[in-house]
Order: C-alpha cells, then sequence, then structure tokens
C-alpha cells in the first residue's frame, strides 16, 4: 500500500495576461513533475489578476468548463499529476442580466484530466483596508468536495479563509489527511508572520499537512510553505517565483495523532451559522 505521496506548492505572479499565466503554471507543473511531485498547487487567481480589482476582472472571468480549466486539465494529463489553481470564475448574471461579480474558485484537476473537486472563496477579504466582496460572490456553505492522491484524503481552501480555523475544521471532519491553501497574501506590516503563523497553526491544531501557495511580490508576500502535522515547515519559499517541493508520509500522520490525540478529545464541533453579533 503506498504510504507516501509528494507535493509540490509552485509560487508566481499571476497578471492580466491568461496565457502567460498559463505558460507559467506549465513550466512550473514541468518542473514539479521532474521532481516527483504528485500534485502541485498554484495561487489563488492563477487565471487572472489585477492588483486594484475592478470590472477587468469581471470581464475575464470564465466558467469552469472554460479554456483556462481545459488547459489545467491538458498539463495535468500530459504530465500525470494533480494540478491545483484559482479561477476567476464566472458568476449568476444580476436580475437584469449584467455580469458585475464573478466567483473566486479553485479547481482540482487529476492525470486523468477530469476535474476532482471545486471551491469557492467563502470568507471575502474585507479587511486590512481591502473589500474583495466589492467584486466577488462568497461561497455557499455546502459540504466539503474532497478527492483521493496515493491513499490520502484531500480537500481546498483559500487565503483569507485560513484566518477562519473552523474552516479546515470542517474539511478534517470530511475526512482531509492534507489541505491545499492557493492564496493572494498581501503583502503589509506582520502580514509575512501572520502567513506562516496561520499556515502552520492550521497544520499543528489539526495533525495534518498543510501546502500553501502564495503570489510573489510586489503584491504577495511569496513565502510558499509545506508544513506537516506538527507543525514542522517540510519546504519553503522566499519571495522569487519557483517551487518547494515535499514528502508526505502516512507513517508520520499517524505517528502524530497517536501522541496528540487532540481530534478524538475535543469537546466541540463546528456547524455552518450566522456571522456573529459583535466583531
Amino acid at each position: 500500500m503506498t504510504t507516501s505521496t509528494t507535493i509540490a506548492v509552485a509560487q508566481f505572479a499571476p497578471g492580466p495576461d491568461t496565457a502567460a499565466n498559463l505558460a507559467a503554471i506549465e513550466a512550473l507543473a514541468g518542473r514539479a513533475a521532474r521532481r516527483g511531485a504528485r500534485i502541485v498547487v498554484f495561487p489563488e487567481y492563477s487565471s487572472f489578476f489585477e492588483a486594484a480589482m475592478g470590472p477587468a476582472s469581471v470581464a475575464a472571468a470564465q466558467p469552469v468548463d472554460g479554456p483556462f480549466v481545459a488547459d489545467l486539465r491538458r498539463i495535468a494529463a500530459t504530465l500525470d499529476l494533480h494540478l491545483v489553481a484559482g479561477l476567476v470564475e464566472s458568476a449568476a448574471p444580476d436580475p437584469d442580466g449584467a455580469a458585475t461579480k464573478f466567483s473566486n474558485t479553485l479547481v482540482a484537476v487529476s492525470p486523468a484530466g477530469g476535474i476532482v473537486a471545486t471551491y469557492r472563496k467563502l470568507h471575502l477579504y474585507d479587511a486590512f483596508g481591502q473589500r474583495e466582496s466589492d467584486w466577488v460572490v462568497p461561497g455557499a456553505l455546502t459540504d466539503p468536495e474532497t478527492f483521493e492522491v496515493d491513499g490520502f484524503t484531500v480537500g481546498l481552501q483559500t487565503c483569507y479563509d485560513i484566518r477562519f480555523p473552523e474552516v479546515t475544521r470542517v474539511l478534517v471532519d470530511a475526512g482531509c489527511d492534507i489541505v491545499l491553501v492557493p492564496a493572494e497574501w498581501v503583502r503589509g506590516p506582520l502580514k509575512e508572520h501572520h502567513w506562516r503563523t496561520l499556515v502552520t497553526a492550521r497544520a499543528l491544531e489539526n495533525t495534518i499537512y498543510v501546502a500553501a501557495a502564495d503570489h510573489t511580490p510586489p503584491v504577495g508576500v511569496g513565502n510558499s510553505l509545506i508544513v506537516d502535522p506538527h507543525g514542522v515547515t517540510l519546504a519553503s519559499l522566499g519571495d522569487e517565483a519557483g517551487l518547494a517541493v515535499a514528502e508526505v508520509t502516512r507513517e508520520r500522520l499517524d505517528a502524530v495523532r497517536a501522541q496528540n490525540p487532540a481530534l478524538l478529545l475535543r469537546r466541540f464541533h463546528v456547524e455552518p451559522g450566522a456571522p456573529a453579533t459583535r466583531p
């Protein structure tokens, strides 16, 4: 029985040229495959990104069965790996028929070229002076979509969602051993510290592997990383485009959970609900 798999986090700076973004994805995915990766995680907004979000993002939105995802499926099939990337997805138009917003969506595709999971960002980045909700439709509260790679159950969440521990806990309750976090983590005071701390905390408190891929500067912080169930960083990057690759093992997962059975000892559960009445 397979007891390990290999994950790569691939960071670059997506821009408004979708063809250029795809070329970067294909080049990085090829490098990851040559290093033995079975899963490659790309950033949020991999299909299209503008630093000041606006009508151009809405115009660039595509359906999940559109050309960008078709190219992801081709790359995954050609390189025989699972690939996860962020899509600016077409959302339902307003009652007057105009498209004014889009969905911030993750798509996971398999080596067979099929879509195995999607995830629409739940918590929009209305913080640190930003207003993502002006342009993005929040994802619905639905059961998590997961997929299997080499005997591991894998789940997805996006960027700002990492600040909400219940999102990761719901994925763990769905059986996830690995959580993948494409992000566009905006630079700012202490933001690199927040990024590394939160990614590590989600791995540590849930005794899972977390692999998080960010944009490089000038907008993102870079610092993509893969963290194990004991909170140990297995591989990471700085502020340049590139790959970090790490092997994850069933033995490590089982050993950590035997030593720290926090998931079995907890006395609370998570369920969807209304926002808090106070901050």
